[in-house]
């Protein structure tokens, strides 16, 4: 059995507080609890008393192995239970070739620029049509103000 140190959410909507458990890591973010270990209120308005923690408890439980996630061990190292060394962070992915064009990009932007490029046509002839309208207007108009006089 993996064991996990998590924030369990509690509170209403919008005015989170969020319990510090221990629990089975098989089990839903709100389900059962092994034990609680404390309680961490984000939106209190003063940040060294929004945390209250059994530090006794939670040292214990890290001595046996529980995994704490990324925002308990923050908060932990706030409180001077984990030290940082006894378990190593989470390595960062490699990601250098994210940027490099694909088979399937290259296709995409092609046929982006081919919509680009017929909206463009279809705009100008739009536009052509109404200058071409408006041209004979303005003939029909000049033709029937000439005819009146």
């Amino acid at each position: 059995m993996s064991v996990v140190i998590r924030l369990k959410r509690t509170g209403r909507r919008n005015r989170p507080c969020y319990r510090i458990s221990v629990a089975d890591s098989r089990s839903p973010r709100d389900g059962r609890v092994i034990e609680h270990l404390g309680l961490h209120d984000p939106v209190f308005p003063r940040q060294e008393e929004a945390t209250t923690l059994n530090v006794e408890r939670a040292r214990h439980w890290i001595s046996v192995g529980a995994q704490p996630s990324e925002t308990v061990r923050s908060i932990f190292k706030a409180q001077g239970v984990w030290d940082g060394g006894s378990q190593p962070a989470k390595a960062k992915r490699d990601r250098s070739g994210r940027k490099q064009a694909t088979k399937t990009g290259r296709a995409r932007q092609a046929a982006k620029d081919g919509r680009a490029v017929a909206k463009e046509a279809r705009r100008s002839t739009r536009q052509e049509a109404r200058r071409a309208a408006a041209a004979a207007a303005a003939a029909a108009a000049a033709a029937e103000s000439s005819s009146e006089e």
